[in-house]
């Protein structure tokens, strides 16, 4: 069959797309409905003279770019073996690990104007990748959006807390990969002046960091943070990491002496001092560090003091988030009474907060109490407060807050972390997905959440009442999702804050 248009065979409707942007044309592929463009490059890689500096421009190209295949991921190892039964991880061997990788409509219009969602993985700032299959943008892209993912420098490389470097390398990643999507997101029928960020764990954790700076307009219109602390740590606390590395190779805690060593070598030691910790535990570990450009304020004090306001955000947390850590490392259960105490103490957290939490679960285990009180001043205080600031202030954006609450059946995780991401991207049946929540996960809950996040991108409001002093929780559970007011408020009133 001829193409009446174009005198070509019918293949010819399967060419594979071209955009040009200001570096260059990329080559893309287009299966069905959709075009995928992968691995462009919005930075130069890292390496060589580059490493520990700030993100330089990417170089320019000539004729069209491959943008077939997934970029290079940052230098990382996969998770330790009790977690890695859940939590899967891909390498992608290279260094121009600076890139974005965009899914948009085929058949969109010339001068189309679609909504576009920036994704940022997490992985507690030393592991993750944009290429998870969970990850894969085309259930967004077939409402009609634009989606984009984004890498960025992981662990010593993006977050080393060094004399006289840059704190936060891998924040400052992400803010000139969210200016390359102000610059050339229209290429891809995207419209640059309406951007919504999500970010998941660490990456909603960065976000954060960006929602809180002056400029956060700059960079992007609307927010969707999953799971991730509000809070970036002091620099000596931060540093805690980094100081032992250095200590480990008796190497000066400089840019010269880290640049010395080839990033595996680092990635290596950081895998060594962390083993044994958890975000929820303590010991050395990758954090956000105040002070700098990408993160002068802790994040959490800039938001209640008024910054980000004017955007409006949707926020929330699985309902037990704890469990991710706790049930694949025995934690939970070998935790006792004494040990609750004893962290209690530590925290200066008033007994009742404990006695609340034990009076609604009178058959949980002693770990189980101790993980949830742990989850409420990592992330459900936080939130919020976060949120209760904005309702109360005139003029502000509106906030909406969800809570996920489907329990998987696997191996006693529950609601833990991370088990709503294959129901947001609505892809339920990805082996990554299937690990931690098995093969059954409804249907209809995904429907719900990825229907809520497609509503919030395009619409600017995910379906339900926003944040106010009745302070409204989406509750996403098997039934699809329902309202609860105030849900355990009683736990929540006197957490220490962090």
């Amino acid at each position: 069959m001829t193409d009446a248009a174009t005198g070509t065979g019918a293949t010819a409707a399967a060419a594979p797309p071209v955009v040009t942007l200001s570096s260059g044309a990329v080559r893309g592929t287009r299966e069905g409905a959709l075009d995928r463009f992968l691995g462009i490059p919005y930075a130069a890689p890292p390496v060589g003279d580059l490493r520990f500096r700030p993100p330089a421009p990417a170089a320019a190209w000539e004729g069209e770019r491959d943008a077939a295949a997934f970029g290079p991921t940052a230098p990382q190892r996969p998770y330790a073996p009790a977690i890695a039964r859940y939590l899967a991880s891909v390498e992608v061997p290279g260094d121009d690990i600076l890139t974005v990788n965009v899914w948009t409509p085929a058949d969109r219009a010339p001068q189309a104007a679609l909504p576009v969602l920036v994704f940022v993985h997490g992985g507690a700032l030393t592991r993750g990748a944009a290429a998870l299959p969970t990850y894969d943008g085309e259930r967004f892209a077939r409402h009609g959006i634009v989606f984009v993912s984004i890498q960025y420098r992981l662990g010593q490389e993006g977050f080393a807390v060094l004399d006289d470097v840059p704190h936060n390398l891998g924040v400052l990643d992400q803010e000139a990969a969210l200016r390359w999507v102000r610059r050339e997101i229209g290429a891809f029928g995207g419209d640059p002046a309406r951007v919504t960020v999500m970010g998941h764990s660490a990456g909603a954790n960065t976000l954060t960091a960006l929602l809180a700076l002056p400029h956060a307009k700059e960079l992007f219109d609307r927010a969707i943070l999953q799971s991730g602390p509000l809070v970036a740590q002091p620099p000596k606390r931060a540093g805690r990491m980094t100081r032992e590395i250095a200590k480990r190779l008796r190497i000066a805690t400089t840019r010269a002496g880290f640049a010395a060593v080839a990033p595996e070598a680092l990635v290596a030691e950081q895998t060594q001092v962390a083993a044994g910790g958890s975000p929820l535990g303590g010991g050395p570990t990758v954090a956000l560090a105040i002070g700098g450009e990408a993160v002068p304020r802790n994040p959490l004090d800039a938001l209640l003091d008024g910054q980000g306001r004017g955007i409006p955000v949707l926020i929330g947390s699985t309902s037990e988030e704890y469990r991710l850590w706790l049930v694949p490392s025995g934690a939970v259960d070998k935790a006792g009474w004494p040990t609750v105490t004893l962290a209690r103490l530590a925290a200066r957290m008033p007994a009742r907060i404990v006695r609340a939490r034990r009076a609604r679960r009178p058959g949980a285990l002693p770990g189980e109490v101790l993980g949830e009180v742990m989850t409420d001043m990592l992330l459900r205080g936080p939130i919020t407060r976060f949120a209760d600031s904005r309702a109360s202030a005139a003029g502000a954006a509106p906030t909406w807050v969800y809570e996920f609450r489907w329990r998987s059946p696997v191996d006693r995780l529950g609601a833990a972390h991370v088990m709503e991401l294959g129901f947001v991207f609505d892809r339920l049946s990805e082996p990554d997905a299937i690990g931690i929540g098995g093969p059954d996960g409804p249907q209809a809950l995904a429907d719900a959440m990825h229907g809520a996040w497609v509503s919030f991108v395009v619409d600017g409001d995910p379906g339900w009442a926003p944040w106010s002093a009745l302070r409204p929780v989406q509750a996403f559970d098997a039934d699809g999702g329902h309202i609860d007011y105030a849900p355990r408020q009683d736990e929540l009133e006197g957490l220490p804050e962090r």
